[in-house]
């Protein structure tokens, strides 16, 4: 059997797994770790799985992922989640649609000094499904903008995505940070315009409540301080070259733990539940990581992604018609498996064949990024949708799934904003030192 064979058969192994139901980051350590053994032997398989945990697990880069967790954590025990949302609320409350708007300003919010979609989803439904309900709006509408609103936490900085897909492609996090404030801008608004639309076009579906006089839109400025002095910290820190990511992740949960501090809601409880909180999640990322660069060093060795790059480059299609087959290949990825999966699995892949074609690598990234969260609320998987079916118990699924459909649409749209223009994701990025 070749080389390249011995790929291809890993890679069906990988997927047979995910079928079964084996944990991704399991589902790829034992893919790759068969195939390093059928390539190079036992001894050399077994060293490079003694020696790969250490490695990614004891890397300076990687410290970034529980640091902006934990920061988080705080930022949500210091509440300033909820105030994302009600000051949102007071300013677009009475339009069609308000509180669902609300709650993507409110997730938009969030994601700026979170970076996990699922944290964004669990924490929006809390605070503004009850809010929804008793204005009797409709739950399609309501939990479907919970479930789109939750997938910028991937998108706008500081990401775990972005930070994945640095690490696999080595490329700068500073720069994938920053790359995805204007997207994130554009996505946002694209959301609540489509909210707009769909409200005014049946205001069955979400009443409008009353309007907020100037004088209390003002006043619930004053409440978006913490979010702001977060999102300045860090990025700032970023764009002008001050910190490296992983120090403004530590400046950041230093920033975040303050204002908590300062608000009265740092508890003993608290604290714990946060470490436990951030030590859960990153030690399924890390599982995944590691899995990632057992089952990606058995890629290289099998010579299966440069064949695949020769292949697709050969195509007799220009670039951008193999830049729509990615994308496409991503859309029906991202109906059936895993988002975080679907990025450990095909960047390695596809990365290779996008240098080829002469792509920047910066905006691929934002690219890869958003195609992740359509995957997050794309059927039958839509992690995102999972989550919240699983919170609002009694909703069936299918209303979550209907009321998901306008928002798949309008990141479609914002893929092909950025298609078009590629400047949009790298502007910022070209002006950092």
């Amino acid at each position: 059997m070749s080389d390249i064979q011995v790929g291809i058969l890993a890679v069906v192994l990988l997927f047979t797994m995910m079928i079964l139901r084996v944990p991704v980051g399991v589902a790829m350590g034992i893919s790759g770790f068969l195939g390093i053994t059928m390539i190079t032997g036992l001894d050399s398989a077994f060293s490079k799985l003694a020696l790969t945990p250490f490695i990614h697990s004891a890397s300076y880069v990687l410290a970034v992922i529980p640091l902006f967790l934990f920061m988080g954590e705080f930022a949500y025990v210091s509440g300033v989640t909820q105030e994302a949302y009600y000051t949102v609320h007071k300013w677009v409350g009475h339009l069609p649609g308000g509180l669902a708007m609300a709650t993507i300003g409110g997730c938009a919010g969030f994601a700026a000094v979170c970076g996990s979609s699922a944290a964004t989803a669990v924490t929006m439904t809390s605070v503004s499904l009850p809010e929804m309900q008793a204005r009797k709006y409709d739950n399609g509408l309501s939990l479907g903008s919970i479930a789109a609103g939750g997938t910028l936490g991937i998108l706008i900085p500081p990401s775990a995505a972005f930070i994945l897909y640095g690490i696999i492609t080595e490329q700068s996090i500073g720069k994938l940070f920053l790359s995805g404030i204007i997207p994130g801008i554009i996505l946002t608004a694209l959301f609540m315009i489509f909210i707009y639309i769909w409200a005014k076009r049946n205001p069955k579906l979400a009443p409008e409540g009353p309007q907020a006089s100037w004088h209390d839109r003002l006043i619930s400025l004053k409440t978006t301080w913490a979010v702001i002095i977060l999102f300045l910290v860090v990025m700032g820190g970023i764009y002008l070259g001050i910190f490296t990511p992983t120090e403004a992740a530590g400046v950041g949960v230093f920033t975040a733990f303050v204002i908590a501090l300062l608000r009265g809601r740092i508890t003993k409880e608290s604290i714990v539940a946060s470490l436990m909180n951030t030590l859960s999640i990153t030690g399924m990322i890390f599982v995944m990581i590691i899995g990632a660069m057992l089952f990606n060093h058995m890629l290289v060795l099998s010579g299966l992604t440069n064949s695949l790059g020769d292949f697709v480059t050969g195509l007799p299609l220009p670039p951008e018609g193999i830049l729509v087959a990615i994308l496409l290949l991503y859309i029906v990825l991202g109906c059936l498996m895993d988002a975080f999966a679907m990025l450990l699995i095909l960047v390695p892949i596809l990365f290779p064949v996008i240098l080829t074609l002469g792509f920047d690598p910066i905006w691929f990234g934002t690219v890869t990024v958003i195609m992740v969260e359509m995957g997050l609320i794309t059927p039958p998987i839509g992690l995102n949708v999972f989550i919240i079916a699983g919170t609002a118990r009694d909703v069936p699924m299918s209303s979550i799934y209907r009321g998901v459909i306008p928002f798949i649409i309008a990141i479609a749209i914002c893929i092909s904003i950025m298609v078009a223009f590629p400047q949009i994701a790298l502007f910022i990025p070209n002006l950092s030192k």
